[in-house]
């Protein structure tokens, strides 16, 4: 049974996603399974997408004191 990609980190659905593609570069397996693998792969990339903005944002709301230190975050409209 597969693990519902919504719930994987970052790094497990990377870790999928290149096994995904090592498997379809090497063209081993049935035309449908492939297209199986496709589709995973294509959640997997949009995972670890999602997972890379949610980090990008958090970052963003950083705030520095004056000599560069994070003191907190603020709102990223803000």
């Amino acid at each position: 049974m597969s693990v519902d990609v919504s719930e994987m980190s970052f790094e497990e659905a990377l870790r999928e996603l290149e096994q995904v593609v090592g498997q379809l570069e090497r063209g081993e397996v049935p035309l449908d399974q492939s297209i199986a693998l496709y589709e995973r792969g294509a959640a997997l990339k949009k995972r670890c997408e999602a997972k890379l903005k949610e980090a990008e944002e958090k970052v963003a709301k950083l705030t520095l004191d004056g000599d560069g230190n994070p003191v907190g975050t603020a709102p990223l409209d803000g």
